[in-house]
């Protein structure tokens, strides 16, 4: 079993319903939630003219590959009707990989740890509330501590 955290946001309609509709599909798709962090209402990040989103993080086991999961979590929000309109725009679901094992991945389409997770409080916050240890494999400091 491989373990991994990912990260989820959403800001455009309702915003609990996403949430909720995103981890039973993960779930469905045979990815086991062990953990769920609390929600916070977060200010948008990079593009500011848009709605406060709801962010949280899921601690999950699963039998899949670290590029398997990357392409499962990004059918889930394809079927959920994620567009993808701008950088950092308004989206109804978002499902990053933040940490998976404690691995270094640097493809172009797939890197893990998510980059520059550790400057987001909308990602370390949630991640705190599953694992403060968890030990960031390239900066070797826990979560905690950033």
């Amino acid at each position: 079993m491989n373990l991994a955290y990912i990260a989820f946001g959403t800001n455009v309609g309702d915003r609990e319903e996403n949430i909720n509709v995103a981890l039973k599909m993960m779930e469905d798709r045979g990815i086991k939630i062990i953990k769920t962090s609390k929600i916070y209402v977060t200010e948008p990040y990079g593009y500011k003219d848009q709605p406060e989103f709801l962010n949280g993080a899921v601690e999950v086991e699963t039998n899949l590959s670290c590029r398997e999961l990357l392409n499962v979590l990004l059918n889930i929000e394809k079927d959920m009707g994620r567009v993808r309109h701008f950088k950092w725009g308004p989206r109804n679901i978002d499902l990053d990989i933040i940490f998976y094992n404690d691995e270094v991945i640097d493809e172009p389409d797939l890197k893990v740890p998510h980059p520059d997770m550790h400057n987001r409080d909308f990602v370390l916050k949630p991640l705190c509330d599953l694992n403060p240890n968890f030990v960031h494999p390239i900066l070797k400091k826990p979560s905690r501590l950033f």
